[in-house]
């Protein structure tokens, strides 16, 4: 990935040309334009448009007016196109760290995770019951992909080095600074149900939930209405199940719908990350005692998710000036400052 300079050869495949039947000799139009690219891939106006028009369909499922969910998608264009760099630089990385075999296993995991579910014995029948649900395979499997590329890069490229990177004498320091962080948390334990909106139209899925939902409190079987419904859990990272989590750690995105559900109870349905809706069933929970003790994993944990945000802006700056971007004069203005922010700096093609 590292100082590509092929810029006119990535430029006439990526810009393609077509010619008509009526006049092929003498007539070209170009039917694709390169916003930006990035050492050997290539962002185009066609995928950017895509990726506006999900983003507008998006907002119109959530109540907003055509107009308006236009109107703040085509405010947010530099930012979106700087995201789909920063993913394309991260697609790049897992390539040279050899991730690809991984990557595919753990789609492969959650794909069989759902036939066994469902009771599938093969992949072609699982994308024919997919299809039947208004979900396409293929997109959903793209959708998992990224997601999985991008925790993997990351979780290897900064988390790890944060976490092995400590030494017992800065951990000891750590925890003797802030014992009050290391008493016995409380802890939920909790079944999921998860329903994706790829594929799906949104409205619909938001509905289904509902319906869930309230078959639930009426005193429906969570775990029967989980296996003919649940798409493979997103929280739970494709289990179903979590087990002892502790509530200081967890996102508001998380931590808000469970507090104060009782044990045997559920949760309203709650969206996650815009990718789909999850109804949780707290299965256990423990009280949390003042009593501080010191426990390794716990104290490095803590210490990196403190160091974790400048530690990624930090990753994510570094492999942006050893790449090779180059943005088109026409978007150069309202991607750059957003996209290199952190550097501070102008660098040539930027």
């Amino acid at each position: 990935m590292r100082h590509f300079r092929q810029v006119f050869s990535i430029l006439s495949l990526a810009a393609i040309l077509t010619v008509s039947a009526a006049a092929q000799e003498t007539e070209a139009r170009v039917v694709d334009e390169v916003v930006a690219v990035v050492n050997e891939g290539v962002i185009t106006l066609s995928r950017i448009r895509r990726e506006m028009k999900d983003a507008v369909d998006s907002f119109v499922q959530q109540g907003k007016s055509r107009e308006e969910a236009q109107k703040t998608v085509d405010e947010k264009q530099g930012e979106l196109i700087a995201n789909l760099i920063n993913e394309e630089l991260l697609v790049q990385r897992s390539k040279e760290l050899g991730l690809e075999s991984e990557v595919e296993k753990a789609l492969n995991e959650r794909f069989v995770a759902i036939m066994k579910e469902h009771n599938l014995k093969t992949v072609e029948e699982l994308y024919r019951e997919m299809e039947k649900t208004g979900v396409d395979p293929k997109e959903i499997r793209e959708s998992w992909r990224k997601q999985v590329i991008r925790d993997m890069v990351i979780q290897r490229e900064v988390q790890a080095k944060i976490y092995w990177g400590l030494s017992g004498k800065e951990l000891t320091a750590y925890y003797e600074k802030n014992r009050s962080k290391f008493t016995k948390p409380e802890t939920v334990s909790f079944s999921e149900l998860f329903l994706s909106f790829a594929g799906r139209n949104e409205a619909s899925v938001r509905e289904k939930a509902k319906e869930l939902y309230a078959q639930l409190k009426a005193g429906a079987d969570f775990d029967k209405l989980t296996k003919e419904n649940s798409d493979p859990g997103y929280v739970t990272g494709g289990t179903g199940k979590a087990e002892n989590l502790k509530m200081p750690d967890l996102v508001d995105t998380l931590a808000v719908p469970l507090k104060g559900v009782k044990v045997g109870d559920v949760t309203q349905p709650f969206e996650v990350q815009q990718v789909g809706l999850a109804i949780l069933r707290i299965d256990k929970r423990e009280m949390a005692s003042n009593e501080s003790v010191f426990d390794e994993n716990a104290v490095r944990l803590a210490m990196m998710s403190e160091r974790f945000p400048e530690e990624h802006k930090k990753f994510m700056t570094k492999v942006r000036e050893d790449s090779y971007i180059k943005i088109s004069d026409s978007y150069r203005p309202i991607v750059s400052p957003i996209l290199f922010a952190e550097e501070r700096k102008t660098t040539p093609g930027k």
